[in-house]
């Protein structure tokens, strides 16, 4: 079992001693991201995160911090999502002292400094265009911002050139100081350590950390406020890519379980009802898959495809086609089965890397201040009933609540307006 400690100031700290390795994850969760953002702001969460490896004190460069993880042959890396931010280092455990020494280093003394600013502008520029260039992770943030509007959930984490070319250091020194408090500060170790060591080490590094309280909280979101429920991105493509979806329960609602049993029976595998009709049995796709995004007061249910240019009116009735069926029936107690095995299958796979054991630990106490077990994840996926599917697909898969997002070679969104119905 983990193992939790709240020091005074707030910082918590979980570790999982995992006996089966040698290596060490140190990860660094905030409650901060996209969502907490204004206009004025919009993209800072993910700027900030390149600027805290840009140095600090005693690993003054980028050059310094890349070469100490690479001189221990380890991994790090860091993440902007919408309500959360992480900051990871993965090494061999004997090297704990050096992972905890970087990371605090950058959380605690980043100097953001002017000039590494302006260089890093260019490059998170670029960044943003290879998102733009790459359809199959930019069809996503369409439908976000589709569904969400103009707020902060629906607004692209990258954010908008001009304020990634006006951001200034004093406006990262604010932010940091607003969010990055201890006590919205998540420390979490697993892998090949004791949680008793854990703490004093933790107590040595992070001594510094500012003792002041989160400055402010995001806003609440506002529900249905989209002004239209079909986005095209017209664009010169081989391959159109669609998102098809909609809005649903949040993460921390009792039907989330069943939501994402529901998401690999629809699109979780090579096996599953979206793969072999839009792909395997009318040939109408490359990729097709389905997922659910949970929030923490909301949630998205979608299929994401890429399809032949000339075929996207058969691949969309196709993909609709599948989420109107099971509105109709109860789903097989075998498609069940397999749905949960497949769902408790990737869970163990995924927690043979203490790395993903870390952001599973750590993503709960972050967003909720109550860890979640693996367990106790895979008992609600385990008490989900045929009954439960077909009453949530009856709920939220209805053409009236349907959102449709493509990137393609065409020019008129009122193509695939005839699909809501």
């Amino acid at each position: 079992m983990f193992q939790k400690t709240i020091f005074p100031n707030g910082l918590r700290l979980v570790t999982q001693t995992l006996a089966s390795t040698k290596a060490a994850t140190v990860l660094i969760l905030v409650g901060a991201g996209s969502r907490y953002e204004t206009k004025e702001i919009n993209g800072i969460s993910h700027f900030l995160e390149h600027m805290f490896f840009k140095g600090a004190k005693k690993y003054p460069t980028s050059r310094a911090v890349s070469e100490t993880i690479d001189g221990m042959g380890g991994d790090f890396n860091a993440f902007t999502g919408k309500e959360y931010v992480g900051y990871y280092v993965k090494a061999n455990a004997d090297h704990i002292d050096t992972s905890l020494d970087v990371l605090s280093d950058m959380l605690i003394h980043a100097k953001h400094d002017s000039v590494e600013i302006d260089k890093e502008r260019n490059v998170i520029w670029e960044e943003y265009n290879m998102y733009l260039d790459t359809p199959m992770y930019q069809i996503g943030w369409d439908f976000e911002k589709l569904v969400y509007g103009d707020q902060p959930m629906g607004w692209d984490q990258v954010g908008t050139h001009d304020v990634i070319f006006s951001l200034k250091q004093e406006d990262f020194q604010k932010y940091q100081s607003e969010l990055y408090t201890p006590d919205n500060l998540v420390v979490i170790i697993t892998g090949n350590v004791t949680h008793e060591a854990m703490v004093e080490k933790v107590q040595k590094f992070f001594a510094e950390l500012p003792n002041k309280k989160q400055a402010y909280s995001h806003k609440d979101l506002q529900l249905h406020v989209a002004e239209k429920r079909v986005f095209l991105r017209t664009k010169k493509t081989e391959q159109s890519h669609i998102c098809v979806g909609f809005p649903m329960v949040s993460e921390a609602d009792p039907d989330y379980a069943a939501m994402k049993v529901l998401s690999v029976i629809l699109g979780g595998g090579m096996s599953s009802r979206m793969f072999m009709s839009v792909r395997e049995d009318k040939g109408l796709a490359y990729y097709t898959h389905s997922s659910v995004d949970g929030f923490t007061d909301s949630g998205l249910f979608t299929t994401n495809a890429g399809v032949d240019v000339k075929r996207i009116d058969d691949a969309l009735a196709a993909v609709i086609g599948e989420y109107d069926k099971v509105t109709q029936e109860l789903v097989p107690e075998k498609e069940l089965r397999k749905a949960k095995e497949y769902i408790k299958g990737k869970t163990i796979l995924k927690l043979e890397d203490c790395e993903e054991y870390a952001h599973l630990l750590g993503k709960y106490d972050v967003l909720y201040g109550k860890i979640r077990t693996p367990d106790e994840l895979l008992e609600e996926i385990e008490k989900v009933t045929a009954e439960d599917l077909l009453r949530l697909a009856k709920q939220f898969f209805v053409r009236e609540k349907m959102f449709i997002s493509v990137i393609g070679p065409y020019e008129d969104e009122a193509q695939f307006t005839k699909f809501l119905g």
